[in-house]
């Protein structure tokens, strides 16, 4: 049987009231002693006196829910994790908001600090999600990850 891919994104800004109710959710898995979370958030950095005003996320979104459950697999395979989550923007996200969400749980910490710091990692590195960096004057340019 054919495993099925999450999707994993989101239109548009991650809500903050999206992350409690998460949260929340995990208060009945009482295996789980430690949760950890990544938030991404879009900065205002300033370019050649520019102000980033919003990142437009685009993606190849069949290759990267492939991608996405590639690293969760992997993931699960290397750390004693109980559950993880990704959430990613699609669309504009304007500064100050959150367009990435990764929560990891585990019965201890020091594994979910660990599973977290490699997610967020292989994210960044291997998944084809594409920013483009909007300024206050309507140019752009496109985001480099690092």
């Amino acid at each position: 049987m054919e495993r099925k891919v999450k999707n994993v994104f989101v239109k548009g800004a991650i809500n903050p009231n999206f992350i409690a109710d998460s949260i929340a959710k995990h208060q009945s898995k009482t295996q789980i002693g430690a949760h950890d979370i990544f938030l991404g958030q879009v900065r205002a950095d300033q370019m050649e006196g520019k102000t980033v005003s919003a990142i437009e996320y685009t993606a190849y979104e069949e290759m990267a829910n492939l991608k996405f459950d590639e690293i969760r697999e992997n993931t699960f395979s290397k750390f004693d994790i109980t559950c993880m989550h990704i959430y990613h923007s699609l669309g504009k996200v304007g500064m100050g908001e959150l367009c990435l969400f990764v929560f990891v749980s585990s019965p201890h910490r020091k594994v979910a600090f660990e599973a977290l710091h490699y997610v967020v990692e292989e994210i960044k590195a291997h998944v084809p999600v594409f920013g483009k960096e909007l300024f206050e004057d309507d140019s752009y340019q496109w985001k480099v990850n690092t």
